[in-house]
């Protein structure tokens, strides 16, 4: 016989920090539940639906032989669980480092395990999350195009030198290049369109980009991510889009085999942020790092 979890057991403790930024009023924030066990899909909606953040994460003990920091992990938004997140990985490693100290952490999530590393350095902590195996695959042009129109965006807004692709790294991304730092600032979109959209096509975002080519690296960009599916405008600091898109960087040859990729996110929102993404040569996961904080109250 299958039981449901009692409805009216006691509150799961809610932890809230704040991802990719230092500060709690910057980056990404993210529901964190140590002890999930005993709560069933329902009770994890709901508490992430009362939360209202894009995303928070939910814990259990790992499997059988997985180690003794290991943990399965789901993660809800207020709509509807996601495969993974990657902004909710990095506050969720930050929140057990804080409890049991620095040190290497094994997640198993529905996409796959994912590694993640906390390491404290001038009194913050930062974790590194390595993805599941990456892939870019081809966007249809008609996709484009709906999504382009959703956006409120003409083809000659996109930039010729970054080609649409869908992106994986734990979630599917479609990522699309603005020609302009205006164009990317400027964000005013049709929710249920875009939303009807990626749910034909299984995204979990959109990662807009815009490279800064200030920066003689060429590995600097800003990025937003309008999350309609998860039931938010926009994301403020999106690690899993992040990840997808060092596989995208690299997958087209804008960057180097082994590089570290700055991706500017929140800005736009007033909750600015920093994603830092590492590729290695002979290494198609990738990695993303960045800090978190705990949002008081």
């Amino acid at each position: 016989m299958t039981h449901t979890a009692d409805q009216h057991a006691t509150p799961p403790e809610v932890l809230r920090y704040t991802a990719f930024a230092t500060d709690p009023a910057g980056g990404n924030p993210a529901g964190v539940v140590l002890d999930a066990t005993g709560l069933d899909d329902a009770r994890m909606l709901a508490v992430a639906a009362d939360l209202g953040y894009s995303e928070s994460a939910f814990l259990t003990p790992g499997p059988a032989g997985t180690g003794e920091r290991a943990y399965t992990v789901r993660y809800f938004s207020p709509k509807a669980e996601v495969p993974f997140c990657g902004h909710a990985t990095v506050a969720t490693a930050v929140a057990l480092a804080e409890r049991d100290g620095p040190g290497d952490l094994v997640f198993t999530t529905p996409a796959g395990t994912v590694p993640v590393t906390v390491t404290k350095a001038d009194g913050a902590l930062r974790a590194t999350l390595t993805s599941v195996e990456p892939y870019v695959a081809e966007a249809e042009a008609a996709d484009v195009t709906e999504a382009l129109a959703a956006l409120d965006w003409a083809a000659a807004d996109l930039d010729a030198a970054l080609p649409p692709r869908v992106a994986f790294a734990g979630a599917r991304h479609l990522v699309l290049a603005a020609a302009t730092r205006a164009r990317l600032a400027d964000l005013s979109y049709d929710f249920e369109r875009l939303r009807a959209l990626m749910l034909r096509l299984d995204l979990t975002t959109v990662q807009l980009v815009w490279r800064d080519d200030s920066h003689a690296s060429g590995t600097v960009f800003h990025v937003r991510d309008p999350f309609p599916v998860g039931g938010v405008v926009e994301d403020p600091a999106t690690g899993a889009a992040a990840a997808a898109f060092g596989a995208y960087a690299r997958e087209l040859g804008l960057v180097p085999a082994t590089a570290e990729l700055t991706l500017h996110q929140g800005a736009d929102m007033g909750r600015p942020g920093l994603l830092t993404v590492t590729l290695r040569e002979g290494d198609a996961r990738v990695r993303v790092s960045g800090t978190a904080v705990r949002i008081p109250g």
